[in-house]
């Protein structure tokens, strides 16, 4: 049974920065393509990065430049560390599989809310 678990989010002003962390178990972490994704309200969920498990990572243009996806295997974890943040951020974040390569696990964690506001 996978579990995934978020967290790092919270309330922090325009300009500011946050790292997420996603801790997974009941895998084998290492072999998984991961990705952070976000869903703002009234909005789909999307694929805001992703890593491979060699390490090549990707971002959606809209936060290329500002977030860096990174993973820890040896911990079963996958980070986000987001800069610059902007108000357009705001929105639940999550990690899964990077879909377009995997399979998505069929539960998801609880998500971890950012908001950024001033």
């Amino acid at each position: 049974q996978v579990q995934l678990e978020e967290s790092g989010g919270g309330l922090v002003q325009p300009g500011g920065s946050l790292r997420l962390s996603c801790a997974a178990s009941g895998i084998i972490f290492s072999i998984y393509a991961m990705g952070w994704y976000r869903q703002a309200p009234g909005k789909q969920r999307e694929l805001v990065a992703a890593i491979t498990s060699g390490g090549k990572t990707n971002y959606a243009d809209s936060v290329k430049g500002r977030f860096t996806i990174s993973r820890d295997n040896a911990k079963n974890t996958v980070y986000l560390q987001m800069n610059s943040l902007k108000p357009e951020d705001t929105a639940v974040y999550y990690c899964n599989t990077d879909h377009r390569i995997e399979r998505l696990f069929g539960s998801w964690g609880q998500g971890t809310q950012v908001t950024v506001s001033s």
